[in-house]
């Protein structure tokens, strides 16, 4: 068996611990293959109850600065690596998204922690790496 070849890797990052030996294993791998590398991070919003106009405008801004911490993180690690990526922030569903932006952006390996922080909603729902590993149609590689 031939050495597999990767072009476009896509790296789940939610800042846990997981995923961040997620995020160095993919900036490695990127850098080895020369295959360019964007880090997502999805904002799982459940909604707990109904929100105010001026809940609404707090927690976008919390959210942002969240990804702007979380692309940071990302960046530091990049730069011990000597690599560049791409960053995308969304909200929705975790794997539903993952699994979306692999599909849409033609990405050939998805990387993720084997845990993240989704807590006891990922016990509720089922772990957001399983379904990725179940749906996609690209290669998964998951770190533990």
């Amino acid at each position: 068996m031939g050495r597999l070849e990767y072009d476009r890797v896509l790296v789940a990052f939610d800042g846990s611990e997981s995923a961040t030996k997620a995020l160095r294993r993919a900036l490695t791998l990127a850098k080895d293959q020369d295959a360019a590398l964007t880090v997502l991070t999805v904002d799982e919003d459940v909604p707990r109850y109904a929100k105010g106009v001026g809940r609404i405008e707090e927690d976008k801004g919390l959210r942002d600065a969240e990804f702007a911490r979380l692309e940071d993180m990302a960046r530091t690690h990049a730069e011990k690596v000597g690599i560049g990526f791409n960053f995308e922030a969304v909200v929705g569903h975790a794997a539903q998204s993952i699994l979306n932006m692999a599909r849409d952006g033609d990405f050939d390996l998805i990387v993720m922690g084997h845990t993240g922080h989704s807590g006891i909603w990922g016990t509720l729902l089922g772990s957001t790496t399983a379904r990725v590993v179940d749906q996609a149609t690209c290669d998964v590689l998951v770190v533990r």
